[in-house]
């Protein structure tokens, strides 16, 4: 996807989210803002992105949305369960209807035969509704597999806004 695709992508989800007057919170880790960054470079964001959150250490995720720490020992930071439990803390430190959190292995280091580089999870959370979930196994050096992950990302809030 091209950064044109990409800033189209961004203005899709906009206008979805402004249609329905709905509010969107980010919470990234592996992406270390470029979500929120991504929807900010769309005018008139500031109707329906309400904030979002740069957790990249396991003490933000606790300090900044409420990740327990027994989430993060058991599980990891890359896990479903980090994920959904920083959706979950970006909607309620937040005035956001919907929030979509990422961790992941972006490399080129810090991956385990467990969870090689690649692996990112992502999960979107509703305040009607469910938390949805994934784990995807993505290809590409650093850059590529951040990308990937905002992609996806807005492609599960644009999914979520219908």
């Amino acid at each position: 996807m091209t950064d044109h695709e990409l800033d189209a992508l961004a203005r899709r989800v906009g206008e979805a989210l402004a249609n329905r007057r709905l509010w969107l919170a980010t919470a990234e880790s592996c992406t270390g803002g470029w979500i929120a960054e991504a929807v900010t470079a769309i005018a008139g964001s500031s109707g329906w992105f309400d904030r979002g959150f740069v957790t990249y250490s396991n003490d933000a995720k606790a300090d900044m949305l409420g990740v327990r720490a027994a989430t993060l020992e058991t599980h990891g930071a890359v896990s479903e369960a980090t994920v959904s439990e920083m959706a979950a803390g970006a909607l309620d430190r937040s005035r956001a209807d919907l929030a979509v959190a990422v961790s992941g292995v972006a490399g080129p280091g810090g991956g385990s035969p467990a969870k090689p580089v690649g692996t990112v999870c992502l999960a979107w959370a509703r305040r009607d509704g469910p938390t949805g979930v994934v784990t995807v196994h993505l290809d590409g050096d650093r850059a590529a597999v951040r990308r990937q992950t905002v992609i996806l990302a807005l492609q599960g809030v644009l999914e979520r806004c219908v």
